[in-house]
């Protein structure tokens, strides 16, 4: 039976400005923001504290490595050195497991993995208040910054919002590719966070239900900056590859409001489990491309998708055949159980009244706002006013973000509290590796070389330099180690309570496997 329970995390770059001065370096003032919360909470900083030995961002799914000459510059990011902005990089492991560091020209929160869509919603926003406790801490400088969790700048620039699934090893990945592209060009329709203007630089006047889906020219690719494709290829599992692939989507928006971040990691979640158990329907759009711009462009959800058989089909259509599909086969777990539920309760609410779901979806909570304003201003939809309108809903400050003020208000929907929150930004979730290496950061810092998602480099005092390999992603979690470890507050012991017996150093401090 399926169920939404798969490791799966997010990863969220900000957008950022410092006030009074557009020509700030975006590279370093993203070091700074980095800095500023890792300061504070005597949490190590530096280029070299992450462990960029174990990545392979090159590797594709098809069954071929690119070659380092033929890649974009963007992708060498296991080769930070080879970057112009190496000096600016900063990487810090935070004290719930995440990685929060400098991706190019952004600060970027990479939550800690998770078990469940209710946790991710969890600690997604967890990251958001750190990302405020940086703009806090840079207040009181010559040189604040303002972080805004959005896709793009109105520009011509866009930057991304990233999910990412552990999916099984077994399941062929051009099933994968068939099974995800119907299902992710019409998802927006329930996570789409909104955005002024239609075409990469809002050049023509409008409003549309994607920031991202104007930003994508393919059907699938290793890009995630050129060519920005519909399902990435990246084959980077940061677990055992034998067992497991990650996949690495990069066509979502940052949404804010909490039940479409619910949906869109649970909907996700059970498709993926449709597509290996061979249970997904059997869907084709007949031009993908132009059907993920029809559909971010169409606020009446009405437009007719035509597929590859010669029949046509809505947005809301697709999405009503996979939630049905997945609805046939569901286990009845809570967690499961919960995702159906709001999954079902939006696509009613986008099939009668899409403005009731201002309080649970965002592009539609921020239509509903600027069409306010824009009938009472009487404004047309090139008015900069939306614009900046549009950016100040996503502003990360609680007395400043339009969306942390419709939720103040009442008018947003919320599944969390502020206590939770709170606790998830100190303290990793219970069921995954995300446990281990928050000990490794709050208990043992002392010896902690570097840090990656399926590694730690530990300083193992006349042992040397130790790997300490977490190449499976349940294991290292709470319940199976918090009592054992209760005691432990050395690195000999630690590897030791881990039932170490063998200690292998490494050759340096970045070390092999």
């Amino acid at each position: 039976m399926l169920s939404v329970h798969r490791v799966m995390g997010s990863e969220t770059e900000f957008g950022l400005s410092q006030p009074g001065n557009p020509g700030a370096n975006p590279m370093r003032d993203s070091a700074r923001v980095v800095d500023a919360y890792a300061g504070p909470r005597g949490l190590k900083s530096s280029q070299n504290f992450w462990d960029f030995a174990t990545e392979s961002p090159l590797a594709d799914a098809r069954g071929f490595f690119m070659n380092v000459a033929d890649a974009d510059i963007s992708q060498l990011t296991h080769m930070p050195q080879e970057s112009v902005e190496a000096q600016y990089l900063a990487n810090v492991v935070t004290e719930n497991g995440a990685r929060y560091y400098v991706d190019h020209a952004h600060p970027e929160y990479s939550s800690p993995e998770v078990r469940t869509p209710r946790d991710l919603v969890t600690y997604d926003r967890a990251g958001d208040l750190v990302a405020l406790a940086s703009v806090r801490s840079l207040e009181a400088t010559d040189e604040p910054v303002n972080l805004y969790k959005n896709n793009s700048d109105s520009k011509g620039s866009s930057y991304g919002t990233h999910e990412n699934y552990l999916v099984d090893r077994a399941v062929d990945f051009d099933a994968l590719v068939a099974g995800l592209i119907p299902f992710f060009v019409s998802r927006q329709i329930l996570c789409g966070s909104g955005r002024v203007g239609i075409g990469r630089e809002g050049e023509t006047a409008g409003f549309q239900i994607s920031s991202r889906a104007d930003f994508f020219e393919a059907e699938v690719g290793l890009e995630t900056t050129l060519r920005r494709p519909i399902v990435n290829t990246r084959d980077e599992p940061h677990a055992d590859p034998a067992k497991y692939r990650r996949l690495h989507v990069i066509i979502g928006d940052a949404t804010m409001a909490e039940p479409a971040t619910l949906v869109r990691f649970g909907s996700t979640s059970l498709v993926l489990g449709l597509i290996e158990a061979g249970l997904v329907p059997k869907l084709e759009l007949a031009d993908p491309m132009q059907a993920l711009w029809d559909v971010s462009h169409d606020l009446s959800l009405s437009q007719k998708l035509p597929m590859s058989d010669g029949t046509s089909m809505t947005a809301l259509e697709i999405q009503n055949t996979y939630y049905s599909a997945c609805l046939e086969h569901a286990g009845e777990d809570a967690d499961t159980t919960e995702v159906l539920s709001e999954w079902d309760r939006l696509l009613d609410g986008l099939a009668t009244d899409p403005r009731s779901l201002s309080d649970s979806i965002d592009w539609i909570a921020k239509w509903v706002l600027l069409e306010g304003y824009r009938q009472k201003e009487n404004l047309a939809w090139d008015h900069p006013k939306l614009a900046l309108i549009d950016v100040q809903y996503h502003d990360v400050r609680p007395e400043k973000g339009l969306f942390y003020k419709l939720e103040k208000a009442g008018r947003i929907r919320r599944l969390t509290t502020d206590g939770e929150v709170e606790k998830a930004v100190v303290s990793a979730p219970d069921g995954t590796r995300a446990y281990l290496r928050s000990l490794a950061v709050t208990r043992f810092s002392d010896s902690l070389v570097a840090a990656s998602w399926d590694s730690l480099v530990l300083d193992a005092g006349e042992y040397g330099i130790v790997r300490l390999p977490m190449s499976e992603p349940l294991k290292g979690n709470r319940e199976l180690l918090e009592d054992r470890l209760a005691q432990v507050h050395d690195t000999q012991a630690l590897l030791q309570a881990l039932g170490v017996d063998r200690l292998k150093t490494t050759n340096d401090e970045r070390g092999a496997k």
